[in-house]
């Protein structure tokens, strides 16, 4: 039975789809093999030569950003993509004439030039490479664990690339999204630390005396209501704050409940007298 035309176009609508699936898979996965990383100083490299087996060398880029390769010496491969530092080893046995028509493959195979140091309050600190997928502040917290409950609003980002300075983040608006200015790119050799949260303490006639958690705008009934408010013994008369303060002395401070709490401050509850 011959086709209908009908059948035909369904048939080469079929065809049509799936040239372009595969044109779209071919190209996808020639550029997921080239990669847009660059070699640097640090990173272990792996030349192999095609029928040249004694020329293999795995080593690491040095500070300057050369490896040494047999019969040629030092090629510099920093800030050049593996494909490119290929063409450069390749060019220098031809121009030394030691192989005609050199095969040359360059694979990255430990990458330390894109590290990035996380310290502090998450819940595994440490060095982490970067890549494609955690380029942002959110995306190297969240590979680290997140931040731990004690950990500050606030994130410090050293950066020592060729602009060194550094940058504070507030962790709320860089989660929220919006602006990418909230959530800025990571580059490697940089240094994040997510500090200790400050706290306040409490002590005398409460529920829960201790430390607790400093909010933003946190007043002194704020303060009290975390532990747990007075015990029958306590009163609001009397409160005091221990505060200490420009030049180092500690001062006692009365505490009306609408006063702003500080910073390592020190809430007193007296007992009442009656």
């Amino acid at each position: 039975m011959l086709p209908t035309k009908h059948t035909l176009s369904q048939f080469r609508g079929r065809f049509a789809r799936l040239a372009t699936l595969l044109l779209v898979t071919s190209f996808a996965a020639g550029a997921a093999a080239e990669g847009p990383e660059l070699i640097g100083p640090g990173d272990a490299v792996r030349v192999t030569v095609f029928q040249n087996p004694d020329l293999t060398t795995e080593t690491r880029v040095a500070g300057r950003g050369t490896i040494t390769f047999p019969l040629v010496g030092e090629v510099t491969v920093t800030g050049l993509t593996p494909s490119q530092a290929e063409s450069r080893i390749s060019e220098a046995l031809k121009q030394g004439k030691f192989i005609q028509n050199p095969q040359v493959n360059v694979a990255v195979t430990q990458i330390r030039s894109r590290q990035v140091s996380i310290l502090g309050e998450v819940a595994k600190p440490g060095r982490y490479p970067l890549d494609d997928f955690n380029i942002r502040l959110t995306d190297i917290l969240a590979v680290a664990g997140g931040v731990t409950p004690a950990g500050a609003d606030t994130a410090v980002i050293t950066r020592r690339n060729d602009n060194p300075r550094t940058l504070e983040v507030k962790l709320a608006a860089a989660f929220r999204g919006g602006e990418a200015s909230h959530n800025p790119e990571i580059t490697g050799g940089d240094t994040i630390h997510v500090q200790r949260a400050p706290v306040f303490y409490i002590y005398g006639e409460v529920m829960r005396g201790g430390s607790y958690r400093l909010e933003s705008n946190m007043t002194v009934m704020q303060a009290l209501a975390l532990g747990g408010g007075l015990s029958l013994q306590g009163t609001q008369r009397g409160l005091r704050i221990h505060r200490r303060g420009p030049a180092g002395v500690i001062e006692a401070l009365d505490a009306p409940l609408t006063a702003a709490v500080q910073a390592d401050d020190v809430i007193y509850v007296s007992a009442s007298l009656f």
